[in-house]
């Protein structure tokens, strides 16, 4: 068993696609998927990739994505988008594993680890964080954001429904009799192929929305295309008279839908556009997609307590190395690089 630190994706070895097969299926944001789209949409040039690996013969048991903007210190290879993050790895519990990647880790130029957003319930994070312990680290843990989010329980979307408050049963149900009264409506879902048609609708209901313009566009239209290709793409545009009107991003995987975009036109605001797609969504996923989970994902906004029933906590791991083996007097990022380069040949045996 040893520990290796990989410099970009394109270096980690085949197995590695084992461990992401096992670790999607907790979270789309523990996915391939979503790392590569954001290492190449959504990575600064001044960031330093460290992909902390052990490895077991040929095979990735453990993966911690680090990046590294100077300095002593490493941070979760994360977004603004991201809402969970983790240690990816294979035998939970197993203390060999832990040991080896602190181990690994204390030998590069790191005063300390900043994890976040993590769930509070992470038994991987449990362990690395008891063992890092272990090994003279004082770790501590800070409130983040609310997660809002419902288990469905095998309930249709009616029965959804009628759990819902009043207000939101009624605002469904009067609007869309508004809408349809009055207007020439339709609902588009894409899941594969007309991506490019679809994110022009998107892009232009997002353009006449009260927010504002989307900075990382190449961010979400990459992960769009990506998400297609696995069919777990769920993008939904409301059309008014042929003109998009509200258009809302989601994506299911493994069980679990969630709601990662949300924009309307405020032009048709009198129609309430987006609680209509909202509702259409969510018949989507509980009747077709058969989903058990459905997450509100980042933020703890009113509204999202209409239609999720539970919320729970995400928190920041903050990790400092009491006894650094760091060189001081050097220029740390020059050191990584020196120890990236040695840790290739280096190997760690517990």
């Amino acid at each position: 068993m040893k520990f290796v630190c990989y410099a970009d994706w394109s270096e980690l070895p085949a197995s590695v696609d084992q461990l992401f097969a096992l670790t999607e299926k907790e979270s789309l944001f523990f996915s391939r998927t979503w790392f590569e789209n954001l290492h190449k949409h959504g990575f600064g040039d001044d960031q330093t990739l460290l992909l902390a690996c052990v490895v077991d013969g040929e095979k990735v048991v453990a993966l911690l994505p680090l990046m590294q903007t100077g300095g002593e210190h490493a941070y979760p290879v994360k977004h603004l988008y991201t809402s969970l993050y983790t240690l990816l790895i294979e035998y939970s519990g197993n203390r060999q594993i832990l040991a080896c990647l602190i181990e690994g880790l204390r030998a590069l130029p790191l005063h300390s680890l900043q994890l976040e957003p993590v769930a509070e319930n992470d038994l991987s994070l449990h362990e690395l964080e008891q063992t890092m312990t272990s090994y003279g680290y004082t770790c501590h843990r800070y409130f983040s954001f609310y997660n809002w989010y419902h288990r469905t329980n095998g309930e249709s979307f009616s029965d959804y429904l009628a759990a819902r408050p009043s207000r939101v049963r009624n605002t469904v149900g009067r609007k869309q009799r508004k809408l349809k009264r009055e207007q020439d409506y339709r609902i588009e879902l894409f899941t594969k192929g007309h991506l490019d048609q679809a994110l022009a609708d998107y892009r232009a209901v997002y353009d006449a929305s009260w927010k504002a313009n989307e900075v990382f566009e190449p961010f979400v239209e990459g992960l769009a295309k990506n998400l297609s290709e696995s069919g777990w793409l769920r993008l939904a545009i409301l059309y008014i008279n042929n003109h998009p009107a509200a258009a809302q991003f989601w994506f299911v995987a493994h069980g679990k839908a969630s709601i990662f975009k949300l924009v309307y036109d405020e032009a048709w605001k009198r129609y309430s556009p987006g609680t209509i797609l909202l509702a259409y969504l969510m018949e989507q996923v509980i009747d077709r997609d058969k989903v058990e989970e459905i997450d509100f994902l980042t933020g703890n906004d009113a509204y999202k307590q209409d239609w999720m029933s539970q919320r729970r906590q995400r928190w920041r791991l903050s990790c400092i190395d009491n006894n650094p083996q760091t060189a001081r007097g050097i220029n740390p990022i020059s050191a990584l690089r020196v120890k990236l380069k040695s840790l290739k040949e280096k190997v760690y045996n517990r």
